[in-house]
C-alpha cells in the first residue's frame, strides 16, 4: 500500500514514525509539506517523499491521509480532489464532518474521519473512526492499519458520536493533565519537593489507569475498595461530592461536546 499524507505536522509524523517502526517501507510513503524546513527534516529523519504541493504529489497512491488543521482543510481538499481516482481518504482533522469534506473534494465519497488524540504521539493514543457508506471492508481494514501504528482504533458508525468522542478522548488528556496539576499543587502545598509531587502524581495515575484496564470490575468499584469508611480517602471524596466535582466534569465534558458540534456547522460553511 502507498500512503500519501497532505499535512506534515506532529500527528502526520507520529502516525509515519509509527508505521516506519511496524515495518512499513519509506519510499511507500509520501508527504505534502509546504514548509521547506518540515520537508528537509521530513526526509532526513524518517526516509520519506516529501513534496511542497498535492499536485507535485500526484498519484497519491492507494490511501491519502488528510493531516492539515480544520481551518486549511477546504483549501487543501480542493488541491487534492483533481487528482483522486477512487481511493480512500482518511482525514485526522477534528470538527471536518465527512459531507463537508466530500463536497470539497468533488463529491469523492471513499471517506473515513477519525479522532486521534495527543497519547498518539508516542504510540498510546485512541482513535475512533467512522467510516462512510462507501469505504469496503478492505479499505475499513488499510485505515485501521494506519491508525494503529499509534495506538488503539474502536470505530462509531454513527458520525454524530465523534463530537461526543472529541470531548471525552481527544480532550480528555487536557482533563487528566489538568488533574494531575491540582493533584501537584496539593503536594506542594503540603510540603512534598517538586519532583515527589511530579512522581507520586504521574504515578498514581500511570497506575491506576492499568489497573483499571487490567481487570473487567467498573471504575466505580475499584474507587470503592480504596474508600475505607472513616478513612482518608473517604475525606477526600466527600469534600468533591460537596464541591459537586463529577457534575462539574460532566457539564464540561457536554461542553466540549457542543462546541464540537458548532465547530463542524462553522468548518461547513465554507
Amino acid at each position: 500500500m502507498n500512503i500519501t499524507f497532505i499535512g506534515g505536522g506532529n500527528m502526520a509524523r507520529a502516525i509515519i514514525g509509527g508505521l516506519v517502526a511496524k515495518g512499513f517501507a519509506p519510499a511507500a510513503i509520501g508527504v505534502v509539506e509546504v514548509l521547506a524546513q518540515a520537508r528537509e527534516r521530513l526526509q532526513r529523519e524518517l526516509g520519506v517523499r516529501c513534496y511542497g504541493s498535492p499536485a507535485q504529489a500526484a498519484p497519491y497512491g492507494e490511501l491519502v491521509v488528510m493531516a492539515v488543521k480544520p481551518q486549511q482543510m477546504h483549501a487543501a481538499a480542493m488541491q487534492v480532489a483533481p487528482a483522486l481516482a477512487g481511493q480512500l481518504v482518511l482525514s485526522i482533522a477534528a470538527g471536518t464532518r465527512i459531507t463537508d469534506l466530500s463536497r470539497w473534494l468533488g463529491g469523492h465519497r471513499v471517506i473515513v474521519r477519525c479522532m486521534p488524540n495527543t497519547p498518539a504521539l508516542i504510540g498510546a493514543g485512541v482513535t475512533a473512526a467512522c467510516a462512510a457508506p462507501e469505504v469496503s471492508a478492505a479499505q475499513r481494514e488499510q485505515a485501521a492499519l494506519v491508525l494503529e501504528a499509534v495506538g488503539t482504533v474502536r470505530w462509531v458508525e454513527d458520525e454524530a458520536l465523534l463530537d461526543p468522542v472529541t470531548a471525552v478522548s481527544g480532550s480528555g488528556p487536557a482533563y487528566v493533565f489538568y488533574f494531575i496539576e491540582a493533584m501537584q499543587q496539593a503536594a506542594l502545598e503540603l510540603g512534598l519537593s517538586g519532583e515527589q509531587a511530579r512522581v507520586l502524581s504521574l504515578e498514581t495515575f500511570l497506575g491506576a489507569a492499568k489497573l483499571a484496564m487490567g481487570g473487567t470490575d467498573p471504575v466505580s468499584v475499584l474507587r470503592e475498595r480504596v474508600t475505607s469508611k472513616g478513612g482518608t480517602t473517604e475525606a477526600a471524596l466527600a469534600s468533591m461530592g460537596a464541591d459537586r466535582v463529577k457534575e462539574a466534569i460532566v457539564r464540561a465534558i457536554r461542553a466540549a461536546s457542543a462546541r464540537g458540534r458548532e465547530l463542524g456547522d462553522e468548518l461547513g460553511r465554507d
